[in-house]
């Protein structure tokens, strides 16, 4: 009686879990024992067979080439190999010796018409999953084109069914949405922002904490702001999915990450760490403990500028803060004009320019197509602009939103109103973290010349125009 191996696989593990395995099983043990052949050992996979390299077929195959059986039985041709590769050491342990059965075709593979009756089915079953992967791709293509994400969601999101866009995860969503927040606000790198997110119970799609590895993968994925990108390809769609951050907070993030927007963060949580920059040098003032004080030093081993204490810059910063507090009368001539402007010509003359600058981008991505199907521009050229128009337009959306929907009530406008009276005093009792957002909202350069702190205001507070450029409906802002 010769002794057998038996091949079983599937391509899914969801198929595994099934009847097939067993079926296949049951057909060649039924075959063995019809044919006086013994199984001695049993080779199970759960993988494709499009492409070579499983690893327990190539097991079974080296064992096969070490005579470990006389022959091997598969249940049928396309269970074995669909690929010609695989297909081709088979028809080779047959060369060598190893009798080659199929469970469920009569096929006699020793005779030369059996063996090219056998040829012709394995080129059939490769043409078969050629043709497959081929109009897998399509589907996939079609699915992107029209806004949709074909593969997993991403954490943070909930997978819905085939044809349905992706919805926010209520429990994970919002915690990647903080991931974004803080890591934009320079208060974590990235291995602080892993064990802050672990701490607050962020978890994979395994139920564990995020790795590193992890949370990087979670900052550069611009699907949370609306954009779908393949990175394989690196072709980028516009989603249809509700986006979790503003195309802004990416863009923030992301030059965080390739160090355009300063230091992220210290040892200590410092109160000022990575907000200032040397007015010189234009480095990074990093801050350390020395002797019960805080200092912010500049890097540069050549500037001028050394380093500053911390209760220098506090001082400034409040001082900054009651220089651009307002009177009550002020305060009423900032209600009316907040109210003029929301129904005056000006607000519709703003929504109109973002429209033109808005057609205007959609104009040079239509531009862009025209210059890969020329053959002006590479593929990989195009795909990295195109990522970019799609992330402006995401931006102008939001613009347009924001200029559209007033962005809070008449009680929350007599509310911020109220604060801007008393900026510094505000500023002196906020918590640490509410003081940097304070800062961070209110000047747009911050720089240390040598021992002076000096701070620019953001255009809105400067001109006076702050109704018209902050989310006032975030009442954390001031």
């Amino acid at each position: 009686m010769k002794s057998c191996f038996g091949y079983i696989r599937v391509s899914t593990q969801k198929q595994g879990e099934g009847v097939s395995l067993e079926a296949q099983k049951d057909a060649i043990q039924a075959f063995a024992s019809h044919h006086n052949l013994t199984i001695t050992r049993w080779f199970e996979e759960k993988e494709t067979a499009a492409k070579s390299g499983r690893p327990i077929f190539n097991q079974m195959l080296k064992l096969l080439q070490h005579k470990a059986a006389d022959g091997l039985i598969i249940h049928k041709i396309d269970r074995s190999a669909r690929n010609l590769k695989d297909w081709a050491v088979i028809s080779d342990l047959s060369d060598a010796g190893i009798d080659v059965y199929f469970a469920t075709e009569s096929l006699d593979f020793r005779s030369r018409g059996g063996r090219l009756t056998a040829d012709i089915q394995a080129v059939i079953a490769a043409d078969f999953i050629r043709n497959l992967r081929d109009e897998t791709i399509k589907g996939l293509n079609g699915r992107l084109k029209q806004g949709l994400y074909p593969f997993r969601a991403p954490i943070g999101y909930l997978d819905n069914g085939r044809g349905q866009p992706k919805t926010i995860d209520p429990i994970k969503g919002p915690l990647v949405r903080q991931a974004f927040d803080m890591y934009a606000a320079g208060e974590h790198s990235l291995r602080s922002l892993e064990i802050e997110m672990a701490g607050r119970g962020l978890q994979n799609h395994n139920r564990q904490p995020l790795s590193l590895h992890g949370i990087q993968t979670i900052l550069q994925n611009p699907f949370y702001c609306g954009t779908i990108e393949i990175k394989r390809t690196g072709a980028t769609y516009k989603g249809i999915h509700a986006p979790l951050i503003t195309a802004r907070t990416f863009v923030r993030v992301q030059d965080i990450k390739a160090g355009r927007a300063g230091k992220k963060v210290t040892r200590h949580n410092h109160l000022y760490r990575g907000l200032f920059r040397c007015g010189l040098c234009n480095g990074p003032m990093v801050p350390e403990r020395q002797k019960g004080y805080i200092y912010y030093r500049c890097q540069g081993s050549t500037c001028s500028t050394k380093t500053v204490r911390e209760e220098v810059i506090d001082d400034a910063v409040r001082d900054a803060f009651r220089s651009l507090q307002i009177s009550p009368a002020q305060a009423v001539q900032f209600e009316h004009k907040w109210n003029t402007w929301l129904a005056g010509d000006d607000r519709a003359n703003h929504i109109k320019h973002i429209d033109l600058r808005f057609a205007e981008t959609s104009s040079r991505l239509q531009r862009l197509t025209d210059l890969l199907i020329d053959g002006t521009i590479g593929k990989e050229d195009f795909e990295a602009r195109k990522k970019g128009l799609i992330l402006d337009l995401s931006r102008l959306e939001e613009e347009r939103k924001e200029a559209t929907e007033s962005p809070f009530t008449s009680q929350q406008l007599t509310m911020l109103l109220e604060r801007m009276k008393t900026l510094a005093e505000l500023h002196i009792n906020a918590e640490p973290a509410e003081k940097r957002e304070m800062v961070q909202n209110a000047f747009s350069n911050r720089r240390v010349v040598g021992k002076n702190v000096d701070l620019e205001p953001h255009t809105w507070l400067e001109t006076n125009d702050f109704a018209l450029g902050v989310p006032f409906g975030d009442d954390s802002i001031y």
